[in-house]
């Protein structure tokens, strides 16, 4: 697979250790336990992230309080610190020379790129992605480079002027002021742009009365009156508290109990054929020749050796592929033959392809995609269930270039992998996924090798009538099962508590592990 640059920076918020080694990082996304459904059974968002902002005076303790609210919240989905340090416009080369005689006024409203600073917020409050610029303090500019970031069920911003445009302010759900003594932010300040930015302790004095304090006095300060509660800078627990349990409260409101919904739906919906349905115009099932029946009856049989099973996968693999490439548009092209003749054939017309796998069981297909389209960028989703609701929760986003720039993803074609559609719950989240990014609905092709004809194939199809999906075989069993001595031990979970899962059956086993394994 294809790991890119500016994937997400993933660590466990739980842990004091992690939290402390990447401290002077910003702009990070910090992941728990992963991020459920943002969205329902249409296919439609149902709430946007929740969005706090936390402003201050220079070294109040903005990014303390943040993370302090981070590690009270515990067991969280995903939360994003987005820093307005980030957002400071890009500089001159006379503004730069200045910058570094501290004789510029980087605490004044108008050195924040405020139009920027709201539209990544935007962006982010309303589950898309979006690319942060990235400031460099040492070089007092703004690099060409971009911090990718998406995927927060919460989202902390901080900066001293977190609170001051009434863009911003529209944007948050919770307004935080922090507190603190002139004579505390000052020691701070000299020490932080001393050790991590490279100032002399004069450069440092001399800023701080020049600009620092009267921006703070003038502009800064008055945000306060804005906030919904104001946090003292230090011994501030008690505030802490009430911050995590307004948003603990407001994040079990917007819980969605997506997976139990898939599957009485999916019941409720079940196909009784596929052929003439109008439900399924954008369903493609292989034509059941006797070599494709041969193949399904080596790999359903649990006694086939590995090597027969990973030599079958791979070859089914590269005949859905193929079928797959059949729904992408192509245009006519002109070659020239050895013989001297002039031919009339097709190729690709589109600017960007590339393929989605959902890991791990997707991973298999991904031979396939490479061997018909060897150059082919591919990205990875992890979706897993939750131990104890059995719900889906996207833990980890790892997309091509082509899709972490909205501009790129709108014409851009994805092949989205996954073994089998069962309750299709993972599917949904996946397409969601894609969708936020800015892919086109009928840009995308699901490639799967089992659909079952009572799971959520159809709730999925309801939701997204213009997603074509291409399988070899429909199963028409989806039993709800006990998972006996489950591996992974959930909060509440004693070891050796199982939990609901929905087999597909006849079905084809766990494809990833016997794939893998």
């Amino acid at each position: 697979m294809l790991a890119e640059d500016h994937s997400h920076e993933f660590f466990d918020d739980e842990s004091q250790h992690s939290l402390e080694s990447h401290h002077s990082k910003k702009n990070t996304l910090l992941k728990s336990h992963g991020r459920p459904p943002w969205y329902g059974e249409d296919g439609l968002p149902i709430c946007d992230a929740f969005v706090i902002g936390i402003a201050g005076g220079s070294a109040s303790g903005k990014t303390h309080v943040a993370r302090q609210i981070v590690r009270s919240l515990g067991s969280v989905p995903t939360v994003v610190i987005l820093s307005q340090d980030s957002f400071y416009k890009r500089h001159t080369a006379e503004e730069v020379a200045l910058a570094h005689a501290n004789r510029m006024d980087l605490d004044h409203p108008d050195a924040i790129d405020m139009p920027m600073f709201a539209a990544c917020l935007a962006d982010l409050r309303a589950c898309r992605q979006t690319n942060v610029p990235v400031y460099s303090f040492a070089e007092h500019q703004r690099l060409d480079e971009a911090k990718y970031l998406y995927g927060a069920a919460i989202i902390i911003t901080e900066g001293i002027m977190a609170l001051h445009h009434p863009n911003l302010r529209a944007l948050y759900d919770l307004k935080v002021f922090v507190q603190c003594d002139s004579d505390v932010m000052l020691a701070r300040r000299i020490q932080r742009d001393v050790k991590e930015r490279g100032r002399s302790v004069d450069g440092v004095i001399e800023q701080y009365l020049r600009y620092v304090k009267p921006a703070f006095d003038n502009f800064v300060l008055p945000t306060a009156r804005h906030a919904d509660i104001v946090v003292p800078g230090a011994n501030n627990s008690v505030a802490i508290d009430l911050i995590s349990t307004h948003i603990r409260r407001q994040m079990t409101e917007r819980a969605r109990h997506f997976r139990k919904h898939m599957a009485s739906r999916s019941i409720e919906c079940c196909l009784s054929a596929f052929d003439g349905n109008p439900l399924s115009q954008n369903l493609v099932v292989l034509p059941q020749t006797p070599q494709l029946k041969g193949m399904y009856t080596i790999l359903r049989d649990a006694t086939s050796n590995r090597q027969d099973f990973i030599f079958f996968v791979d070859r089914l693999a590269t005949f859905l592929i193929e079928k797959a490439m059949e729904h992408l548009p192509h245009r006519p092209k002109t070659v020239t033959t050895p013989t001297g003749v002039d031919c009339t054939g097709k190729e690709l017309d589109i600017k960007n392809v590339c393929g989605v796998s959902i890991i791990r069981s997707g991973g298999p297909l991904t031979r396939g995609l490479q061997r018909v389209l060897s150059d082919v960028a591919i990205g990875s989703l992890l979706v897993q269930s939750d131990a104890n609701t059995g719900e889906p929760l996207l833990l980890h986003v790892m997309l091509p270039k082509c899709l972490r720039e909205r501009h790129l993803a709108v014409d851009s074609w994805v092949f989205l992998l996954d073994a089998q559609i069962g309750t299709a719950a993972s599917a949904f989240m996946a397409i969601r996924t894609l969708l936020d990014h800015g892919v086109q609905q009928d840009h995308i092709v699901f490639v799967t090798f089992l659909i079952a004809r009572t799971g959520g194939v159809t709730v999925l199809q309801r939701a997204f009538p213009k997603v074509k999906i291409v399988t070899g075989a429909v199963d028409e069993g989806l039993r709800e099962a006990w998972l006996e001595r489950y591996n992974e031990k959930g909060e509440g979970q004693s070891e050796g508590d199982g939990r609901k899962v929905w087999i597909i059956e006849p079905g084809m086993g766990q494809i990833g592990d016997r794939y893998y394994l």
